[in-house]
Order: C-alpha cells, then structure tokens, then sequence
C-alpha cells in the first residue's frame, strides 16, 4: 500500500502526519474551534407556490400528493423559525450581559450548521430546469469566485482531507448565484461545482449530485465542463442505474470530447455494460 507524507498549514494549526491513501476525509474537527460564519444557516427554500410564480411555469417537482407537500413545508418553517428564534436568543444575551447563555446560544446554532437537512422534494432542492445563462452579471460572477475561493480554502483538490463545513458554504454560494441571478451566464458553472460538491464531499447526496450535473448541460448543452461524465459516474458507479449511465456515457463521446481521458473511460465502459447487459438478456431467455 502506498503512503505518503503531506503537511497542512494554516493559521490555527500545523499537521504533518503519515496519511495512507483512502477516500476524502473531513478534517473539521481539527479546527473545531473556530466561529463560523453568520451566512452559514439552513436555506431558507421558497415554497412551492412561490417557486411557480418566480418561474414562470410549472413546477419542477416529483410528489405523492398534496399532503406531503404540506408536511415537508411544513418541516422547512419550523428549522428556520427555530434557527431566527435561537439566533434572537443569542443577541438578547449578548446584549443584556449573559456571556454564559449566549455562549450556549451560540453552541446550539453551531450544532444546527452541522445537521444534515433535506427537502424531501428532490427537485425542490434545485432550480428549474428552464433557466439560461444569457448575460454576464457582475455580481453573479462575484458570487461564483467567492464560491471557489471557499472551496479552495476547505481543501477542494486535497483528495485526502476536506472541511465540509466549508464545502456547505459554497455550495449555499453557488446556490445563492443561481437563485438571485438565474441569467447569468455563471448559472452552469455553479451548477457543475455544486454536483462536485455534493458528489465528493457530502455523503449519501448522490441523487442530489447528479441533478446538479443535469443542471450544467440542460441550462447551457455546451457547458465546458464534463457535467455529463460525472453524471454517468456517479449513476454507473454509486446509484447502480446501468441504463442511465450507459445513455450518458454515449452522450459524452458525443459532447465531451476535449476531455480524452473521459472518452477512453466511457468507451470502455459502454463496451462493457452493452456486453452486461447482452449477457443478462441471454440469461433471461
């Protein structure tokens, strides 16, 4: 097994230290300390009425009926009434002199950040896929290297150590982007990185991940980046739909092809699922 020697230096703090070679691992604890920032709160989601008036169409959204819809925004309303309420909390304290129970306060928003949260509508979790990245809004490009400069300082492109606290707040960045500024042409990029995000930093996400990767070419089919390669990964290899995977990895050779190491990987890869799928077709006869 191969080892190798990697130093992390930082303001707070100075590793070195024998890592073996094994997936992404979140090194927050390391800086457990630190405040985080303000921003970085639940997504207030709009609900679903208000997301089909912002659109301009229906709603891209998959339901069993009306009474889940009524449950998981429900569900939504009381995280972030609790987090406003709990956010009051601390700034009464703080203001009145209670260094303790604001301290508390404070402790409990922290332990907010760090819950995992989820729609339960997975495409409510997404913008709609009709927007188009027409125009070059300044503060849209803003946001989008503010988003990349977090992921950078939470290890993006360090395989073996990570912050997801900081990999959360950039995506709430790139999703911020998305949703002030649907025009702009910074739509697409934010869109692939938070499919990155949530592929390589945020276990089980993967449903929401690959979404992300659809965003990327359905908002502009000529994205520059390789959305439909991961997309095909990440189905062929993690959510186990072959088919899937197999449709995309054809649209790769047909779209992506500046990336060739992708093109050889997909090529392979579509001889060998055509020859899984030939061999279960016999089996079933």
């Amino acid at each position: 097994m191969f080892r190798r020697l990697i130093a992390v230096a930082n303001p707070e703090v100075f590793l070195l230290c024998v890592v073996v070679i094994v997936p992404a691992c979140n090194v927050d604890w390391l800086v457990a300390d630190r405040q985080l920032p303000e921003e970085l709160e639940p997504v207030a989601y709009a609900s679903q009425a208000e997301r089909a008036g912002s659109a301009g169409g229906g709603v891209d959204i998959n339901i069993r009926d009306a009474r889940e819809v009524d449950l998981v925004e429900a569900v939504v309303g009381h995280r972030q009434e609790y987090h406003r309420l709990l956010r009051e909390l601390k700034e009464y304290y703080a203001a009145h002199g209670h260094a303790t129970k604001a301290s508390w306060a404070h402790f409990e928003l922290d332990g907010l950040r760090q819950v995992r949260t989820f729609r339960y509508l997975l495409d409510a979790e997404i913008a709609s896929d009709e927007l188009k990245p027409v125009e070059t809004i300044e503060q849209a490009d803003a946001l989008y290297e503010r988003g990349r400069e977090v992921m950078r300082r939470g290890g993006h492109g360090v395989p073996a150590l990570f912050s997801r606290k900081l990999m959360i707040e950039a995506a709430q960045v790139f999703r911020d982007l998305v949703e002030r500024y649907p025009s702009s042409d910074k739509i697409d990029d934010a869109a692939f990185l938070c499919g990155k995000i949530h592929m390589e930093y945020l276990p089980g996400l993967d449903s929401i991940a690959v979404r992300w990767f659809e965003r990327a070419w359905t908002w502009d089919p000529a994205t520059p980046h390789p959305a439909r390669f991961q997309a095909a990964v990440v189905y062929d290899y993690r959510l186990h739909d072959r088919d899937r995977a197999l449709e995309l990895y054809h649209s790769v050779l047909k779209h992506e092809t500046n990336y060739k190491s992708n093109v050889r990987f997909a090529t392979r890869r579509i001889h060998e699922l055509t020859a899984i799928n030939r061999t279960a077709s016999t089996l079933r006869r």
